[in-house]
């Protein structure tokens, strides 16, 4: 990875290195052209079809000349290899699901070197010499497609054992629950799979053991994952590595000691101090711990606890059994690590000749010498993708640009190394560029990365992972050796000094750190595996990460050119001319530097701190800590020394510490990077000491002064990150020289001035936050019930209760084998049991397939003959007429088929309206008619490829007249109740008790007092923002027409089947029993897909129709996020009472008023029944005696917005626990005394009549799970040790947020609870199950299979859901509102019992132990019908609500209020979570420390599956509430254009929770002895509760940020503290006095962040 040069001055203070005069180095392999002829006419030199591998096998040469210069690796390798495990997940290298692993030999490191990268971003042609491995590569579910994949077996864990030809990553990952949706799932096991051929370590006997737990910590970064909330993927992870600590690593991973005895079994456990045996008693420990605290007292029979620790543990044992497991690479039967496949499956051509055993080295000896030529690639295809030239010198890639720079009207020549910007230019701003260029590894100057006696050298196309990893190894530098062999100035004929020696090694280390340390927050592992700092400086970035840092090391650019003519620059004998520029001097504007268009960036040159007293660190913002662009980056350095007698004199001061030089430059805070030139100039020369800084503060408040409506926003934010960030480095640096005094001192002997003295409090803001903080290690512990088949719903609804009629008789109906086993539950408490199947922590059913990548999805399906692409044609304003659409210049472009709008709707007479809800959006809009919002659909361009039919889709000319409109575009809330835009009809009003209003207001004027007692009357208002759902898998849609485009069959990625149907068969005019909806499975749905997923289907649908040929459409991710909505922006209003007795202090609830509005955007779609639900849910667990609520549904300008998990509840449910804190406040009473004293007791009832307990909802058990917890989390303890702790430290604040939930399960419309089920019993005893729902990760068909697989007495694996499919089961419901289990798990029983009932005699003819399919079998020669169409509805008195109905004349007094209007709910699924976070005061960052979640989910079907649900929805609902942010172009953001745009379009500027985010110590909990008599297998709903539990850590956050503002005088009371709760609004509520110097008007108590809402 190092290499050695000399360097020498040229006498100019700047450095030559020796390969700057190698004559060599200028003449090997030229291929210097003369200026006077057009490269592209000299194709001599150039090879023209690239060298591709993939998955051990080479390309053949037709396959790999289709590779065009534009096409990305991913288009390459689905489109032309037809491999579809890698996904499109959002084209910007921002979520890893593209992940491919690139192998190459280096000749510098001598070995095979292994990167991850994005293929959505990578050019193929830049994979030329590489080999390529994606998904399939890796291993197979039951059939080897590849020779290299080890056969292992599954973990037993009490099941059958099968061999199959997975991967131990995939194994891993399946067995341990990694994943639910599935489509991210390929990338994440590509990325680990890179990750882990990292060279392995060695335990204490030499025996290599592993990959590190601690690299995989480190550089998990670059990919994400919307369903499981990470933790069991750590878990997975973890368990293929080793913890790399002094303990024995494989004694202790596997829990057996080097006696052979496992240490549980051990009779020497309690005295052995083996390291293994130690290491496992921490967990036994910590798993006992866990099944107490959930046990209650119960004993640990009733508990199945496990650990994150345990897991990895229990799987390495298995692992160790095939560490070495024989595999066949080449087919000498030599055996191999697991972890070194990549390099078995390296091709052999690809090594030098000489690393080659192989007898026949002529092939390999061609392809070297095809590699060594340069290549050049020029795309003659439709697609126009231009020139790739690939040289293999500098002087050939001078060449190159000084032939094309000033070639503008050909477009000239871009440099292409990574093409992580260059790829987002192309694809998202539409810029083309005729020729790239591709600088070859064989071009070491470019490439390499090395150490001079002062300088670190870094070529300008080194990878920032290389860079990462060399600095890694400075910073590592240990011993002599170590330092000696890595010293550039090393001579091996002289003996260094050691104190020399140690000197280099700790400058080295010291100038390494603040890039290593900056580098590690850098994009991801696969972005700096292929991005490079040339590039980055090159792009000129104003938000930069590395840009400010080297300013402030002062580092110098080398650029390289090969003029014309000698200009007076030096030039080499090679005729390379070199110019020398500071860093800091390279910027000259926004996206300019300079450098002259003939120049390539060849190398970086930064000088080398000094041992002692030179400081530098780097400091980032930014909304999420991993893979996210700063909003404010800064890198600081500076230099001190003991003050001289003439600086004493001149600050009157005795002996101190003097600022020599300083350098400050910030990313975010400009157009460029910009260094605080002002600032510096104040601070040089003085003492270095706190009042210096304070008045530096002074001076950069107005050197970085922002106008409000700056690019980016957030100018009071960025402003007091930059002070923050100054008042850091003050207290780094003291730390720093502390340090250095005590080592200084120890060397010289001398004295040195005193060290400023900071406060204890004040040390918590030293270091650089978690920029240089270890990155955690995440897990926790998982308990639920010991499984069990239970009872539930079916024993009422079905009729097989084994009890007596009325008349005195025992029923005769024939018991399902589920009640049989129930009976005798007791028998199968062992949990070994052959059919026990309900209950069990089962694998999902794809896992298998979602980790080799042969899950399919819509977009994987293959193609069919004369297959069209499409591309919607979308409004660019709105708020305006559409005038005009002209599809002609689209029609021009070669590939384009046709284009299709409004018009042609009509002519098929199709009705173009559409609508969930109401008929008020359309397909494609009509002339004349208003554009309701920026991205309306207008109509589809289909053509021969995506990337034809976008460039024809963004051809036509559309017209716009926004003169006849009024006003401006309502966008937010506030805009909507300005101009009085909502949907009045559907305005809703709960009210229970007095007149609350009367009330309340009478009370906060005339204080007056109830039965004596105190009344206090608090008033405000809370905010919550939008989400985007951010499914990986983009809305897609395979449209197939047949019969003369009479039939149709849509392959669509949907929740709503039916709805599809409906729709495309209402607008291209087309029965519906001839269009056929097929869905196998979504990557992700969340609500998303069950209406906003129908357009696209419909676009699809009427392209198929018209041109009679197969269309697919397939979304792109930025596309998705701006016209596909998603969950409704909330504003409440409230006014709420309480009643405070102030003898025995208690509190209690006395009224509520709240106003809630939702934003719906432009269409109704499911706004009013989202807005319902909030409203049935803004009681959460509290009663309140007097209670009005309105919700009022706004319509604006933004795209029609729909539901989304938890479908208004979680909006509800905040609202409420914001007025919760606010009365406790006003009370002076603690939150959680507030809300224990006020929850729902058995005697009362919710505000829409609803009671709780027995016959109504079930056990009503918040009250009981929140004693349990806060007794056994204590969380009294809990909040003290926090308020301890903020004692201690001013900068950093702990918080502890503890909320309750209880969420209704049903669809409130009652129509809706229905479902149906086909059951298919074959002659060999398997079962096919068809029913209504659909999989999108929740696991719906696993728990359904279970269902039947129980029914019918067989194994799991004997049942299948092949697909959901309208010609199967017909008019079926949306897969929503958490019902599915309910309702097909049900109608699946019901369809499986008809069977039986036929079946019963043909078992009663069969011996006892006859299999199933021994009696099916017979069945079918007895002529028996097999099949069974099941159907389930919910109870009409335990579903559906008339907002509108009023009271019955004679309705009874003794039942509740508003009970008349019905029940909108069968049960609720319950349960209270603990979160404890951290904040960061100086910056707004924040980490979750641990979160502990209890949840009700009656008899778990599949506790693994309803587990993952509450992790991932937990994670979601965090993410929601902290920091996931959408912005629109509305009064807020007035720098985004046009006006009601959405902004936050993709994974760049849209942050989900990552693998870092997730609480550190996660536990999650089933409740046990519960049961649910209203669902199937007493089970309860578990997709959508769960969600508001991760608000836990917004309000854990809350908590913190008060106990930051009770420090000040100003800020300390009430606050209202909106969600999200992102990085700049946890920083500017803190209310300190950096803030409050930078916001330019009001004070930080009442400063408001903006947001879109």
């Amino acid at each position: 990875m190092t290499a050695s040069s000399t360097g020498n001055s040229n006498g100019k203070g700047n450095m030559i290195l020796s390969y700057e005069n190698d004559d060599n180095a200028s003449t090997t392999n030229s291929t210097t052209i003369s200026t006077t002829t057009k490269i592209n006419k000299i194709v001599d030199f150039y090879r023209t079809v690239p060298i591709l591998h993939l998955n051990g096998t080479p390309l053949p040469p037709s396959l790999t000349k289709l590779a065009r210069p534009n096409q990305t690796l991913l288009n390459f390798l689905r489109n032309e290899c037809g491999l579809t495990g890698s996904k499109l997940g959002c084209g910007e290298g921002g979520c890893g699901a593209c992940t491919v692993l690139l192998s190459r030999y280096s000749s510098n490191d001598g070995r095979i070197i292994h990167r991850t990268v994005n293929a959505c971003l990578f050019p193929v042609l830049a994979a030329d010499g590489c080999h390529i491995t994606t998904i399939e590569g890796v291993g197979s579910w039951r059939h080897s497609n590849n020779a290299n994949t080890a056969n292992i077996k599954a973990a037993s864990n009490g099941k059958q054992q099968q061999e199959d030809h997975l991967h131990p990553i995939q194994r891993a990952m399946v067995d341990l629950h990694g994943s639910q949706c599935g489509y991210c799932t390929p990338g994440i096991i590509m990325a680990l799979y890179g990750l882990l051929t990292v060279p392995a370590i060695s335990d204490h006997d030499g025996a290599v053991v592993g990959p590190t737990v601690s690299h995989l910590e480190e550089h998990l970064d670059g990919n994400l994952c919307r369903c499981t909330g990470y933790r069991p993927i750590w878990d997975a992870a973890r368990a293929l590595c080793v913890v790399d600590t002094d303990i024995n690593i494989e004694d202790a991973a596997t829990g057996v000691g080097p006696c052979g005895t496992p240490c549980r079994e051990c009779p020497e456990r309690e005295v052995c101090e083996m390291d293994a045996n130690v290491h496992d008693k921490i967990i036994d420990d910590e798993e006992k711990e866990n099944c107490s605290n959930n046990n209650d007292g119960r004993g640990e029979s009733e508990v199945v606890c496990s650990s994150s620790e345990s897991k990895v543990a229990d799987y390495q044992s298995i692992l160790q059994q095939t560490t070495t497991t024989s595999v066949k690479h080449d087919g000498n039967g030599d055996e191999h690590y697991w972890w070194d496949q990549p390099n078995q499956m390296f091709p052999k051509e690809l090594l030098p000749s000489s690393s080659n055993d192989n007898d026949d080295d002529t092939h390999i000896g061609d392809i070297q010498k095809q590699l060594a030529q340069p290549l050049m690639v020029v795309d003659t295809s439709i697609h126009n993708g231009g020139t790739w030239y690939q040289p293999t010198t500098l002087e050939g890639l001078l060449d190159l640009f000084r032939e094309f720079s000033d070639d503008d009207n050909g477009g000239g020549i871009k440099m292409v190394v990574g093409n992580t910007e260059v790829g987002i230019e192309t694809k998202f701003k539409q810029m083309s560029y005729p020729r790239m260029i591709h600088a070859s590894v064989k071009i070491h100057t470019l490439h390499d990365i090395f150490g001079t006696e002062g300088h670190l050298v870094v070529g300008g196309c080194a990878s920032l992972s290389m860079l990462q990893g060399v600095c890694h190894e400075w910073m590592t530098m240990t011993t002599d050796a170590d330092a000696s062999a890595s010293d550039a100035n090393a001579d091996a004929n002289d003996s260094a000094n050691d104190g020399d020696v140690a000197a280099a090694a700790q400058k080295k280390s010291r100038t390494a750190k603040p890039i290593h340390d900056m580098l590690r927050w850098f994009a991801s592992t696969q972005i700096r595996n292929v991005a490079c700092l040339g590039g980055n400086l090159a792009t000129a970035s104003p938000i930069s990460d590395m840009n400010p840092l080297l300013c402030a090391l002062n580092a110098t650019l080398i650029l390289a050119s090969r003029p014309s003519k000698p200009d007076g620059a030096v030039l080499t004998p090679g005729g390379i001319t070199r110019r020398h520029v500071r860093v800091s001097d390279f910027f000259v504007g926004y996206r300019k530097v300079d450098k002259r268009k003939v120049e390539v960036i060849e190398r970086v040159d930064i000088p080398l701190l000094a041992t002692h007293f030179e400081y530098c660190a780097p400091f980032k913002q930014a909304r999420r800590r991993e893979d996210d662009i700063s909003i404010v980056t800064c890198g600081m350095s500076i230099k001190l020394g003991p003050s001289n007698e003439e600086e004493k004199k001149n600050n009157g001061c005795c002996c101190c510490w003097m600022i020599q030089d300083v350098r400050i430059a910030y990313g975010g805070m400009a157009p460029v990077t910009k260094l605080a030139k002002d600032t510096m100039m104040c601070m040089i020369g003085k003492p270095f000491e706190e009042s210096t800084f304070e008045e530096a503060r002074v001076v950069l408040q107005k050197e970085f002064k922002m106008p409000e409506d700056v690019p980016g926003g957030q100018s009071e934010y960025r402003l007091t990150l930059a002070c923050s960030f100054l008042h850091k480095f003050y207290l780094y640096c003291v730390g720093e020289l502390r340090k250095d005094v005590v080592a200084a001192s120890v060397v010289t002997g001398g004295s040195f001035p005193p060290v400023p003295t900071i406060a204890s409090e004040e040390e918590s803001g030293m270091g650089t936050g978690f920029v240089s903080a270890p990155k955690p290690s995440i897990g926790g512990n998982q308990s639920y019930p010991v499984p069990k088949v239970a009872v539930g719903l079916e024993a009422k609804h079905l009729g097989i209760l084994d009890g007596s009629s009325d008349d005195g008789k025992k029923t005769k109906e024939v018991p399902l084998a589920a009640m049989a086993a129930a009976k005798k539950s007791e028998e199968f408490s062992s949990n070994k049991k052959q059919n026990v199947v309900v209950g069990q922590a089962a694998t999902h059913a794809s896992g298998p397939l979602h980790c080799t990548g042969e899950a399919l999805y819509a977009d994987d399906i293959p193609a069919p003959a004369n297959l069209l692409h499409g591309y919607l044609i979308m409004a660019s304003q709105c708020h305006a007429k559409l005038v005009s659409v002209d599809i002609t210049p689209a029609l021009q472009i070669p590939g384009v088929a046709a284009a299709f709008t409004h018009k042609d709707i009509v002519a098929l007479g199709g009705d173009n309206r559409m609508g969930p809800v109401m008929l008020d959006d359309v397909a494609f809009l009509p002339i004349g008619e208003t554009v309701s919002f920026v991205g309306q659909v207008l109509g589809i361009v289909v053509g021969v490829s995506q990337e034809i039919a976008e460039r024809g889709a963004r051809a036509v000319a559309v017209e716009y007249n926004s003169e006849e409109l009024e006003g401006k575009a309502v966008v937010s809330i506030e805009d909507a109740i300005e101009a009085n835009s909502f949907w009045v009809d559907q305005i809703l009003t709960m009210k229970s008790g007095g007149n609350v209003r009367e009330i309340l207001d009478q009370e906060q004027q005339t204080q007056t007092t109830v039965d004596g007692k105190k009344i206090v009357v608090v008033e405000g208002s809370m905010r919550s923002g939008g989400q985007e759902h951010f499914y990986l898998e983009p809305n897609s849609t395979l449209a197939i027409p047949s019969e003369s485009a009479t039939n149709l069959t849509i392959y669509a990625s949907t929740q709503a089947p039916t709805k599809t149907q409906d729709f495309c068969a209402r607008v291209t005019n087309t029965p519906a029993a001839k269009v056929v909806v097929r869905m196998k499975r979504m990557g992700g749905g969340f609500g998303g897909k069950e209406t906003r997923s129908v357009f696209c289907s419909v676009a699809a649908a009427v392209a198929a129709k018209l041109t009679n040929r197969p269309v697919r459409l397939t979304l792109n991710r930025d596309t998705d996020m701006s016209i596909t909505g998603g969950r409704h922006a909330f504003l409440a209003k409230y006014k709420a009472g309480a009643i405070v007795n102030e003898e025995d202090g208690s509190v209690k609830l006395h009224g509520l008023d709240v106003q809630l509005y939702n934003n719906g955007g432009c269409k109704f779609d499911l706004t009013g029944p989202v807005l319902a639900r909030a409203l049935f849910h803004v009681d959460n667990c509290y009663h309140w005696p007097n209670f009005l609520s309105v919700g009022t549904p706004c319509k604006t300008s933004q795209p029609p917005h729909t539901a989304f998990r938890g479908f208004g509840g979680p909006q509800g449910l905040v609202v409420t626990e914001h007025i919760m804190d606010h009365l406790a406040l006003a009370c002076n009473v603690s939150g959680d005394k507030l809300r224990r004293e006020n929850m729902y007791t058995l005697e009362d009832a919710t505000p829409f009549g609803m009671r709780f307990g027995g016959e109504f909802t079930g056990k009503w058990n918040v009250p009981g799970m929140w004693d349990r917890f806060y007794k056994e989390m204590d969380v009294p303890g809990r909040r003290k040790a926090a308020a301890e702790f903020n004692k201690k430290n001013k900068w950093v604040k702990r918080g502890v947020g503890f909320i309750p939930t209880k969420f209704g399960i049903a669809f409130t419309a009652k129509f809706m609870n229905q479902g149906g089920s086909l059951v298919h019993v074959y002659t060999d005893g398997t079962v096919l199950v068809s029913h209504g729902g659909t999989e999108m990760g929740q696991g719906l068909h696993t728990k359904v299979c279970q269902v039947a697989a129980q029914v019918f007495g067989i194994p799991l694996d004997h049942v299948y859901v092949n697909d959901s499919s309208t010609d199967k089961v017909a008019n079926t419901l949306p897969s929503a509102a958490s019902m599915s289990t309910d309702m097909y798990g049900m109608a699946t029983l019901d369809a499986c019992q008809q069977i039986l009932k036929r079946l019963a005699p043909i078992r009663d003819s069969l011996p006892p132990n006859a299999t199933f399919g021994e009696v099916a079998k017979k069945a079918f020669f007895e002529r028996v019908d097999m099949s069974a169409h099941g159907f389930y509805t919910l109870d009409d008195n335990r579903c559906g609500y008339d907002w509108d109905k009023d009271a019955p004349e004679d309705y009874p007094a003794n039942l509740p209020e508003n009970s008349w209007k019905g029940t909108p709910f069968n049960y609720f699924t319950q349960g209270v979570a603990l979160a404890e976070v951290e904040i960061d005061v100086l910056t707004g960052d924040h980490k979750t420390i641990a979160a502990d979640v209890l949840v009700d989910v009656g008899s778990s079907i599949n506790p693994a599956i309803d587990i993952g649900q509450i992790e991932g929805a937990f994670i979601q609902g965090m993410g929601w509430s902290t920091i996931e942010e959408v912005v629109y172009a509305d009064d807020d953001h007035t720098w985004i254009r046009p006006r009601a745009r959405v902004f936050t379009t993709g994974p760049g500027t849209y942050k989900i929770p990552a693998f870092n985010d997730v609480p550190e110590k996660f536990n999650v909990s089933l409740l046990e002895n519960v049961d649910n008599p209203f669902a199937v297998h007493s089970s309860k709903a578990i997709g959508e509760p769960p969600f508001f539990l991760g608000c836990s850590v917004f309000y854990a956050i809350k908590d913190a940020v008060a106990a930051a503002r009770g420090e000040g005088s100003d800020s300390s009371g009430y606050f209202e503290f909106r969600l999200p709760a992102t990085s700049e609004r946890i920083r500017m509520a803190c209310g300190d006095k950096i803030s409050s110097e930078c916001i330019a008007s009001g004070t930080s108590a009442s400063f408001q962040p903006k947001g879109s809402f």
